[in-house]
């Protein structure tokens, strides 16, 4: 059975998106191996230590910064995170100063918010509806 395991999202600065990502979207650091000017920095939900990883991507590769430019241009997230209200986080992060670029919008199925995750990204919540 195929599972996934690491995924990635670029971001400017390795230090201040873990920072971002742990502090504020309250992930937790799981590998942090120095590799020359970067490093191997992956986070993990706290209630999934052992699930999957999100690699904090070093955006050095040349087709990184117009890839992420153009998706943020189109306001189209880089990735979406499964959070279990919404409203809540919108709350509770916009208190803490993140800046959302779209509320919390019934989609159907999903209610979903944009944020900007400071590293050059806009990031999806979703919650299911029941």
């Amino acid at each position: 059975m195929i599972r996934i395991n690491i995924t990635s999202v670029y971001v400017d600065d390795q230090s201040r998106a873990l920072a971002f990502y742990t502090d504020l979207l309250g992930f937790v650091p799981k590998h942090d191996i120095p590799l020359g000017e970067h490093r191997w920095l992956t986070v993990v939900s706290p209630k999934e230590p052992d699930g999957p990883e999100l690699l904090l991507e070093p955006s050095a590769h040349p087709a990184a910064a117009p890839f992420k430019e153009a998706l943020v241009a189109d306001g189209i997230p880089f990735t979406s995170f499964a959070v279990d209200d919404v409203h809540a986080e919108f709350a509770r992060l916009s208190a803490a100063g993140v800046r959302f670029v779209q509320e919390p919008t019934d989609m159907g199925p999903v209610t979903v918010a944009t944020l900007d995750d400071t590293c050059g990204n806009l990031i999806q919540l979703a919650t299911m509806k029941s």
